[in-house]
């Protein structure tokens, strides 16, 4: 792979998120944990994700997030703690991971009473 394959920008937390990762995804694994993308918020396992800054870009056509924080003392912590990389793969799969886990999510279609 080449650096002509990969781009990445730096954006602040409040710059939200690509629209293909905004919303409501399942674990495909265990329905019952959910990840939500809405703007820059990121919430996971029903913990909202307390990050500095995104690092944005796509790797051999893949949409990527790498969640980060900027006190390097706490970043060993916070790779362990959060969901630190997000992946839309070219063939449209999530991929939420960090150092202990890594699952995929299906987007969580609203149920026609709106839920």
């Amino acid at each position: 792979m080449g650096w002509e394959d990969q781009s990445v920008e730096r954006f602040g937390r409040d710059a939200a998120l690509p629209n293909e990762m905004q919303g409501r995804w399942a674990d495909m694994d265990d329905p019952s944990c959910e990840l939500i993308i809405q703007g820059g918020e990121v919430i996971c396992f029903g913990q909202s994700v307390r990050y500095d800054y995104k690092l944005i870009g796509t790797d051999d056509g893949a949409l990527t997030v790498s969640l980060k924080v900027d006190d390097e003392a706490l970043e060993d912590t916070f790779q362990r703690s959060n969901i630190t990389e997000l992946v839309v793969t070219p063939e449209g799969d999530f991929h939420a991971y960090n150092v202990k886990f890594a699952s995929q999510f299906e987007r969580v279609r609203s149920r026609p009473d709106g839920s």
